[in-house]
């Protein structure tokens, strides 16, 4: 910070202090205010114009430097100048006040604060270019929000100094009327009894009040302004039109239909979504199916002397497939329609806000729910379309298992494969360009996984990035960048897993103009709310999340806002999301880990209980893993918990629990496990934390105290 800015600050701070060390802010109280409000109203009445030029710079001064008393400053205007005179001395007061102050803070904090936090403001940074005014306008609408840090806080956005000004004046000058009125009213009273006239208490009424009056306006204006140019129907077939039957369009249909609200759900393909048909029900089976081939590898490590699983390909697939049929009547249109739900298969479009149009019929509604989910992305590689490459979509239909197969990819999905195609007997081959697999994990435990992937055989190439798919002759060969050496990897058949990307052409939302986030999924405020508020949308279209679980979650937000939002709306709260990774070991996690928390410059603890040291798990041969916590320092709060081993996703349960009810380790040490389980790991991983902040002092004192007991 150079020394003109230091020099400012020093002299802003001085001021402040003297406000303070000589009580200056006595003159600002409604004490002061009644007390000189004869002597005031007989000043203004002899010296006008001084009076008002006085008052007005009065009013700057503590606006501009943010001192407390700006709320009696305006009471006083209505009371001294009445309510004309007075309403238009605090409207250009206060906003020429706060403009200044937002020129200072932001000539002061903002290059600092940028550089440290740059990186994070960008998303604000994209909402103040957007709808920068609208979020002022709609801040300075609620005199109970503090207005300085109102000042402070958009002086560290890019928002126009101009922009700020007039969107101030204008959003402020409501709440001013209020209090310059309860001021002029205040005037009027003698005694204690004048505070209960009719006109005095109205004002106040008017204070509290204005917070909701002031959302609702907000919101109207807002409302019209995104409905203009759209016709509303007058009365609507629905309440609620779901286009999509995964899992999000599933939970909100069926939230619509258990309060007897009418819902139509709409799916052009199959009942269940990407979860049941191409993505959990099967990979799981999958799994499954290829563990109990490795366990049957294994079979010296568990005193036995040999096992032998004789398998065809195709009936593993075929099995995959009997699991889909099993699960299928959970998510069928039968079940669905018995709950009520009218379900329609078709292509969706949305051609108005209230209207769905679907097999040549037009649909009227209230509220829409897109829940369209996502599909895998395939990068733009040169080659890549000469061969029948595979995807998370594709791969099921598969009949001949392949020897060679390269998995393009080191996320979740493409893990799971990899290692399960691996255990099943082909070679594989995983491509990832960064320099590790499960790259959202911290890098230790990515490691822990890339470990085992080598110990079976897998063939791990990382920071290989894939440039080229060729073909000499009928092999096909796979062309990587390695550290700037070209790499052939030949194969028979290739699998990209590089990501999903959400579905978000072909049913309408481009003819309604709703606006996408940076990756391309639909973007929703706090309630799911698209651009029109009664468009929601849930699962992987919205994120940020692309997990089953998250999208049912989301679900419910999406189906109790659109029926209940009139009344009551609920903010979405991720506060809490686990998730899985089915590789062996199981890489399960909740809230932050060390790289997050890093990220964010959250301070943290680090707990480590290492599960070889857990019976069971050395009982079952599986004694490997890591039960990883982080805490807020010195305390048992939960920030997040990384738990990788057998049966992770099912044992992390614990700690979410934990997590979503507040209770701490200490609670979970206090909490009986039964053993031998794994769950114990729970409980000793807790126990670590304990050890680490055992009070020394005390034991010390207890120590000295029985050594004396025993003479």
């Amino acid at each position: 910070m150079d020394k003109k800015k230091i020099i400012i600050i020093a002299v802003l701070v001085a001021a402040i202090a003297a406000f303070f060390a000589f009580d200056l802010g006595q003159y600002l109280s409604f004490e002061s205010l009644k007390e000189r409000q004869a002597d005031l109203q007989s000043y203004y009445q002899s010296n006008k114009l001084l009076m008002i030029v006085g008052f007005f710079l009065l009013y700057v001064a503590v606006a501009g430097a943010s001192l407390p008393g700006a709320a009696i400053l305006t009471l006083a205007a209505g009371a001294i100048f009445g309510f004309g005179t007075g309403l238009l001395l605090v409207s250009f007061a206060s906003s020429i006040g706060a403009t200044l102050a937002f020129i200072a803070a932001r000539y002061l904090f903002s290059d600092s604060i940028r550089s440290k936090f740059g990186q994070r403001l960008k998303t604000i940074d994209r909402g103040i270019e957007k709808d920068g005014p609208f979020y002022l306008f709609a801040l300075r609408l609620v005199p109970a929000f503090p207005f300085f840090v109102v000042n402070l806080i958009m002086a560290l956005t890019k928002l126009p100094a101009r922009t700020f000004y007039w969107v101030s004046q204008l959003g402020m000058l409501p709440g001013t009327a209020v209090y310059v009125n309860a001021g002029t009213q205040l005037a009027t009273i003698d005694s204690a009894s004048g505070i209960l006239s009719p006109a005095v208490l109205g004002s106040f009424a008017l204070l509290g009040i204005f917070p909701f009056i002031a959302k609702k306006i907000v919101a109207v204006i807002k409302a019209r302004q995104v409905y203009k140019g759209w016709d509303k129907p007058k009365k609507f077939d629905d309440n609620i039109v779901v286009i999509g039957a995964g899992s999000g369009g599933l939970v909100t249909s069926l939230v619509g239909a258990t309060v007897n609200a009418k819902v139509t759900l709409i799916e052009k393909h199959k009942m269940g979504g990407d979860c049941l048909n191409t993505g959990c029900v099967p990979s799981k089976a999958l799994i499954k199916s290829a563990k109990t081939v490795h366990t049957a590898s294994r079979a010296t490590e568990l005193g036995l002397k040999k096992m032998e699983v004789e398998f065809e390909f195709s009936e593993v697939m075929d099995r995959i497939h009997r699991v889909i049929k099993e699960v299928e009547p959970h998510d069928s249109v039968e079940r669905y329609e018995g709950f009520g739900v009218n379900c329609v298969s078709g292509d969706a479009t949305i051609t108005s806000p209230w209207t769905v149009e679907v097999n040549g019929k037009t649909i009227t509604t209230q509220n829409i729910v897109i829940a369209t989910g996502a599909r895998p992305f395939v990068p733009p590689i040169a080659g890549l379309d000469q061969v029948d490459y595979l995807t998370s979509d594709t791969l099921w239909e598969l009949r001949e298992q392949p020897k060679r197969l390269v998995v393009l990819g080191g996320g979740p999905i493409g893990s799971e494969i990899t290692q399960s195609f691996q255990r099943l007997g082909t070679q594989v081959v995983q491509v990832e360009r960064a320099s590790r697999i499960m790259g959202r994990e911290d890098p230790e435990i990515s490691e822990m996984v890339m470990k085992r992937f080598r110990q079976e055989g897998v063939d791990l190439r990382v920071n290989h990035s894939a440039e080229a798919v060729r073909m000499d002759g009928d092999q096909a060969v796979l062309v990587c960048d390695h550290n700037g050496e070209k790499v052939d990897i030949p194969f028979d058949r290739i699998l990209v897993a590089v990501g999903r990307e959400a579905r978000v052409t072909g049913f309408g939302m481009e003819k309604l103009n709703i606006p996408l986030t940076e990756k391309r999924t639909v973007e929703v405020n706090e309630f799911l709310q698209t651009k029109y508020p009664n468009i929601y949308a849930v699962g992987d279209v919205a994120g940020p999340y692309q997990f089953t679980h998250t999208a049912a979650h989301q679900a419910w937000y999406a189906g109790v806002n659109a029926l209940f939002g009139h009344l009551k709306k609920f903010k979405a709260d991720y506060s809490v999301i686990p998730w899985c990774t089915f590789t062996d070991p199981e890489v399960a996690r909740v809230g932050l880990n060390e790289t997050e928390a890093k990220e964010q410059g959250i301070e943290y603890e680090v707990t480590r209980f290492d599960i070889a040291e857990l019976d069971r798990a050395i009982a079952d041969e599986e004694a490997h893993g890591v039960v990883k916590i982080l805490t807020k320092p010195g305390k048992d709060k939960i920030l997040g918990v990384t738990f990788v081993g057998d049966h992770a996703g099912d044992l992390i349960a614990e700690f979410v629990l934990a997590m979503k009810t507040g209770a701490g380790l200490n609670k979970i040490i206090g909490t009986i496990h039964t053993y031998p389980t794994l769950a114990e790991s729970n409980k000793y991983a807790a126990g670590e934390w304990k050890k680490a902040h055992k009070p020394e002092k005390v034991l010390e004192y207890l120590k000295r105290y029985f050594a004396w007991s025993r003479g």
